[in-house]
């Protein structure tokens, strides 16, 4: 299952659509800009399915993802000098590659692919792509790429 984004990716405030390979809105998230920072992911339909909220006070940024009320995991900045890397306490996976250029992939725990997320050069807007092996995960993938992405927009890069 491929998803696709177009343009700056997501900002702490706002309302993107995310799209199917027919060019169909699969999700909508709105940021709002709060304490803590929060996104919430609605289906096609308008339904809220997903949460995204920053845990306050952390020496290095962290999100709690949440499919309803249940918290199902985090994705938390690591301290790094040169690569910036994260830990990913959902599903047991973890993420390789280049966060910053967008070309990076989530993995399980036994190191098969979960999605590559990559970065389409040379067209007019950016355009992202999320190829996600399995479409029962596309939720949780969308959670992870989007914690990354709030934290990368937060320090402004």
């Amino acid at each position: 299952m491929i998803l696709k984004f177009k343009q700056k990716m997501f900002s702490l405030a706002g309302k993107y659509q995310i799209f199917d390979e027919q060019d169909q809105v699969v999700y909508t998230i709105k940021g709002r800009v709060s304490i803590p920072k929060r996104f919430e992911i609605s289906d096609a339909s308008g339904q809220k399915v997903a949460t995204l909220k920053s845990k306050v006070f952390d020496f290095l940024p962290t999100f709690r993802l949440f499919m309803g009320d249940e918290e199902i995991g985090k994705v938390k900045r690591k301290f790094s000098f040169f690569k910036p890397k994260f830990a990913v306490d959902c599903n047991g996976w973890s993420i390789n590659g280049d966060i910053w250029t967008w070309n990076y992939q989530i993995v399980d725990a036994n190191g098969e692919l979960v999605a590559t997320l990559t970065k389409k050069v040379f067209s007019l807007v950016d355009t992202y792509f999320m190829d996600i092996v399995n479409p029962d995960n596309a939720l949780m993938v969308l959670m992870v790429v989007l914690a990354i992405d709030a934290e990368k927009a937060e320090r402004g890069r």
